[in-house]
């Protein structure tokens, strides 16, 4: 089985149909759970709602503020052999957990993530696409932007959970992303865009300055890097996400 976890803060006006792309997937052996965290619109009801009549679908409160400690709930939680994490706004392709199942299987892999679409707002594709390398290690995932939230997969058998646990920073999931691979494990991409992503184009600046900022503090305060390593790979990272999203 796969566990799938969604953090839930105020995404009324997307869960359904992000949910309801996890309904339609063609392997259907998963566990969806809804993890609620602070929302001050509608989104406990709307997921309450979707959870009637569907005993594959959990809503659980989170154990703390913010998405890390929403995922963190989801992780503890979760029953299935495999984990997949999906934001609330964004979209699979009808085969992702099939098509991305057995290409872990295949590779043997504890850790997996595909490629991905970008979307407008009512997610329809844009053409653009991110593609993956077929594997990542520690030391090319610090200069790499392609590891993203909504394509990842890990077999809980060979990945610890304490790893799979995010930290409380700034930029948690790419934080994440590194403690597994620093951990001598290996990231295998499956080069197909699978997931829609979801982005507002009025949030777009903001949303790479605060990135490049991000970044910047997991490389200083995270992983403890000099000055001159930090902007060795900020560099990398910075023409790489720039050129991603143009």
């Amino acid at each position: 089985m796969i566990s799938i976890i969604i953090p839930v803060h105020n995404a009324e006006s997307f869960i359904e149909e992000t949910v309801a792309s996890v309904k339609a997937q063609t392997y259907t052996d998963w566990e969806l759970l809804l993890v609620e965290n602070g929302s001050t619109d509608d989104s406990l009801r709307v997921c309450t709602l979707l959870s009637e009549g569907d005993g594959r679908i959990r809503v659980l409160q989170s154990n703390g503020v913010g998405a890390a400690a929403a995922r963190n709930t989801g992780t503890v939680s979760a029953m299935g052999r495999y984990q997949c994490f999906l934001d609330a706004d964004d979209i699979w392709r009808r085969d992702k957990l099939e098509k991305e199942l057995a290409f872990c299987e295949a590779r043997q892999a504890a850790f997996v993530f595909t490629g991905y679409e970008f979307a407008d707002e009512k997610a329809r594709g844009t053409g653009k696409i991110v593609r993956v390398p077929e594997t990542i290690s520690y030391k090319e995932a610090l200069g790499n932007t392609t590891i993203f939230t909504s394509t990842v997969m890990f077999d809980r058998k060979k990945l610890p959970v304490k790893l799979m646990l995010m930290p409380k920073v700034d930029s948690e999931d790419t934080a994440t992303w590194w403690q597994i691979l620093r951990s001598g494990f290996t990231g295998y991409g499956l080069d197909e865009p699978l997931t829609l992503y979801r982005r507002s184009a009025k949030t777009l600046s903001s949303n790479k300055l605060e990135a490049l900022r991000r970044t910047w503090s997991l490389y200083r305060k995270v992983e403890g890097f000099g000055v001159f390593k930090s902007m060795y790979y900020f560099v990398k990272y910075a023409v790489r996400a720039v050129l991603r999203r143009l």
